[in-house]
């Protein structure tokens, strides 16, 4: 928990990974180069006083993970959201045995995801009911620009992508977070397109897609697809350093997503390991809108609580104290919006 002038913030980090890119573990330049641009991003749009070292960036372990989050980071919750990316690490970039077993052991504080890749056909089929068997996760994680032989990307209207997404149905996987953002090195930027996630929202009302990275930079794109299917919600993964490299872009940013999507479906990420949480919920619940751009209502601190853990907590049905609740926590995120907000039905 957060507090800062008498506000207490249940926080949930909607979006943490444990990898490992040591030298040993990448199978071939792709491995260095995906690695050498995560630590791009972090060199760049971090403080200084929150660098890391390029060799402890490699890997953090789950100790190290702990520590960050949950004794120097305030987060009272955090979900993996694992990439695999076998194609440029022997052993796959996202630990899921590790991740696993950390959270099963400390199911109170993290929530394991899954992913899969729906070019692997029946046999990724048979291993999602497998997966799912052992280890009954809620959500997956989707890299639609990952490589998988010859194929350098897949959509979500695809095909067989359909047949996994009936599956999850099936399973009772329910939340779909799809890396929709910034290119990482080697990988293609026209294959994180959000178009994609329209066809697939509106054939799949029972199920939620939270866009991560909400679109960027492809973000009126993900605007206008989100105002239309309200099962679409975006992760502010890379967003949120943007506070402290360019306030004004991340203005732009919240203010759009609030504008257009509303509160009640954007979630706080803090992207564990490209940046640790504390400096950026520090930064968040300061954070107000510049004066001068006032096509931007301000941010209230209902709103900010929303994002930082309360809408994660309801998607995940993780148990938050009542004094951090807020009395209109039991809206559902199809609720009513404010009037002021664009609605495109009658377009």
């Amino acid at each position: 928990m957060y507090t800062k002038d008498g506000e207490n913030y249940f926080i949930v980090d909607a979006h943490i990974a444990l990898w490992d890119a040591r030298p040993e573990n990448q199978l071939n330049v792709h491995g260095k180069q995906f690695i050498d641009c995560f630590y791009d991003y972090h060199r760049n749009l971090s403080p200084a006083d929150q660098l890391w070292t390029y060799e402890e960036y490699l890997y953090q372990g789950g100790k190290r993970l702990m520590k960050d989050l949950f004794e120097d980071g305030y987060v009272d919750h955090a979900i993996f959201q694992p990439a695999h990316l076998g194609e440029f690490y022997k052993n796959g970039f996202g630990q899921t045995e590790e991740a696993y077993g950390l959270a099963a052991a400390n199911p109170t504080r993290l929530t394991y995801n899954h992913c899969f890749d729906p070019r692997n056909g029946e046999a990724g089929l048979d291993q999602l009911r497998a997966d799912h068997e052992r280890m009954g996760f809620k959500g997956v994680k989707l890299y639609t620009a990952e490589w998988n032989g010859d194929s350098r990307g897949y959509k979500l209207s695809d095909p067989w992508t359909y047949r996994y997404f009936e599956e999850c149905r099936k399973l009772g996987v329910k939340n779909i977070h799809v890396h929709k953002g910034p290119t990482i090195r080697p990988l293609d930027r026209d294959a994180f397109d959000v178009s994609d996630v329209d066809h697939a929202a509106t054939d799949f009302t029972d199920l939620n897609f939270v866009v991560e990275h909400v679109g960027l930079p492809r973000l009126e794109d993900f605007c206008w697809i989100a105002t239309q299917e309200p099962n679409v919600h975006g992760g502010l993964a890379v967003a949120m350093p943007f506070m402290h490299s360019r306030p004004r872009y991340f203005a732009q940013i919240i203010g759009e997503l609030i504008y257009w999507i509303g509160e009640d479906r954007i979630q706080f990420s803090s992207d564990y390991a490209l940046w640790t949480p504390r400096w950026l919920i520090e930064t968040f619940v300061d954070f107000q809108i510049p004066e001068d751009m006032t096509e931007y209502a301000p941010l209230t601190i209902d709103q900010k609580k929303k994002i930082l853990g309360l809408n994660a907590a309801k998607m995940y049905d993780i148990p938050v104290p009542p004094a951090l609740q807020l009395p209109d926590a039991a809206e559902t995120a199809t609720g009513p919006r404010q009037p002021e907000r664009a609605d495109l039905a009658g377009v």
